[in-house]
């Protein structure tokens, strides 16, 4: 009677074990093995981390073993189980590797392929063309669109509504629960400390208390000086929006007079721009400042007009590096903060989170787990439905950390709501950061990273430009 060697390995994750009782089927190109309990006499089967031996006895060959079905049913309640991998070996001594990583809950069944990768074409039994379909129907995500214009999303308004196998493990949610918690703590304490707006620039050092390395020490006395205003559009957090011009916007009315003080070449304004070459339908994110960089002689991006607002006029006035002190560090500061929003809302929300969520939900209703394309992605999103859907939970939402974080900053700063706040009846930072990456999603324009290409594309041809 032919013997096959089932060894199961159960996930080191906290909770991962079982007490119910788990049955195994073998499923061959020549037959199918009885469903079979695996469990040992007194010993306690695929407990957290475990690897189990167990023998399979069929009455004749199943030839090449192609799908292995494991079954979880109730002992005395229901107690989930994650399951890493199934490795069965044959009579003839040869070893075929089922790698599952999921959980079994309630009385679920999983059916797994060996760990090959197969594209549609190369199944050609109707058995595993069976398998690739039911797995895709099955394991279908739906679609849902959190806000108007956002990029579509999956189907849970909470993270305990998605599918068990792309929740947090325990170890992962208790690390964001506590990441929460401290960053909730944190926002409050800023809040408390500036309950209506800062009496002193001093008040910035409350800030840098508990980080103390060279580097924040050399920001924090040097951060009103325009070189390190400059220095942050390519070395700071979003250094993805800086470009070239070669044209000053009518919107922005900046003469030759204004800043022929900040020019070293000898040239106008007009000279200094001349030769460059930029897209003249470059699409402005956020209602927000502009601002224009000089590259001096010593080889520094020193700002030297800043403007608060798109729309030129009496009320929205040209600011520059021979205004009062206090002007234009305000104005630097208005720009660092639309910096700010733009990297958090743009740049690592959408462009990050929320994109790579749409390939994440069409891969899981498009590619069966044996694809090799499903292979290579599962690595790098495991948790990304995880954590966006938490962040929808408690990060940006109405109420939410980044409500406290942005609310709590404008006020501080004695600032007004932005545009896209006031032409809504939303919640300030709700209603900002909705219509930032509303803004941001519908632009064709797509500067990811600071690549070779993406800086070709801001028409800065040469590296040494920056």
């Amino acid at each position: 009677m032919p013997v096959y060697t089932v060894t199961v390995a159960t996930g080191s994750q906290w909770f991962a074990g079982t007490d119910d009782y788990i049955y195994i089927t073998l499923v061959g190109t020549e037959g199918c093995s009885e469903r079979t309990l695996l469990d040992k006499p007194l010993y306690n089967d695929f407990e957290r981390g475990a690897v189990d031996s167990y023998d399979v006895r069929v009455g004749e060959n199943l030839g090449d073993i192609v799908l292995v079905k494991m079954e979880k049913k109730k002992y005395w309640v229901h107690d989930d189980w994650y399951c890493r991998y199934i490795t069965v070996k044959t009579p003839s001594g040869d070893y075929v590797e089922f790698p599952c990583f999921r959980w079994l809950t309630d009385d679920k069944e999983v059916v797994l392929r060996d760990g090959t990768a197969h594209l549609p074409q190369d199944d050609k039994t109707s058995i595993v063309k069976q398998h690739r379909q039911k797995e895709l129907d099955i394991d279908a995500k739906q679609w849902k669109e959190w806000q108007p214009g956002f990029p579509m999303s999956i189907d849970a308004n909470r993270h305990k509504d998605l599918p068990r196998d792309i929740q947090f493990d325990s170890e992962k949610g208790v690390d964001f629960v506590l990441n929460y918690s401290k960053a909730n703590l944190f926002v409050n304490q800023f809040m408390h400390m500036f309950q209506s707006s800062w009496s002193d620039f001093a008040d910035f050092e409350k800030i840098f208390v508990r980080i103390k390395n060279t580097i924040s020490e050399y920001v924090m006395q040097h951060w009103k000086e325009d070189f390190m205003f400059g220095y942050q559009f390519l070395n700071g957090c979003n250094p993805v929006v800086i470009q070239k011009c070669t044209k000053i916007p009518d919107k922005f009315p900046v003469t030759d007079e204004m800043v022929k003080v900040s020019l070293e070449r000898e040239l106008t304004l007009e000279e200094e721009v001349k030769c460059n070459c930029t897209d003249p339908c470059t699409l402005q994110y956020i209602a927000a400042p502009m601002c224009l960089l000089y590259k001096n002689l010593r080889n520094k991006i020193m700002p030297i007009a800043i403007q608060l607002g798109q729309t030129p006029g009496e009320d929205n006035p040209i600011f520059l590096p021979t205004d009062a002190k206090y002007d234009w560090l305000l104005a630097k500061i208005w720009v660092r903060s639309t910096d700010f929003h733009h990297h958090q809302t743009i740049t690592h929300l959408l462009r990050t989170h929320l994109m790579t969520e749409v390939f994440g939900i069409a891969m899981y209703r498009q590619l069966a787990a044996v694809h090799p394309v499903y292979k290579l992605l599962i690595p790098h999103i495991r948790f990304t439905i995880a954590i966006n859907t938490k962040a929808r939970e408690q990060l940006i939402c109405e109420c939410g950390i980044f409500d406290k974080a942005t609310i709590s900053t404008t006020a501080a700063a004695g600032g007004r709501r932005s545009t896209a706040a006031r032409s809504n009846n939303a919640s300030p930072s709700r209603a900002r950061h909705a219509k930032i990456t509303k803004t941001g999603n519908s632009c064709k324009r797509k500067c990811f990273s600071l690549s070779p290409q993406d800086v070709r594309k801001r028409s800065i041809r040469d590296w040494r430009d920056l």
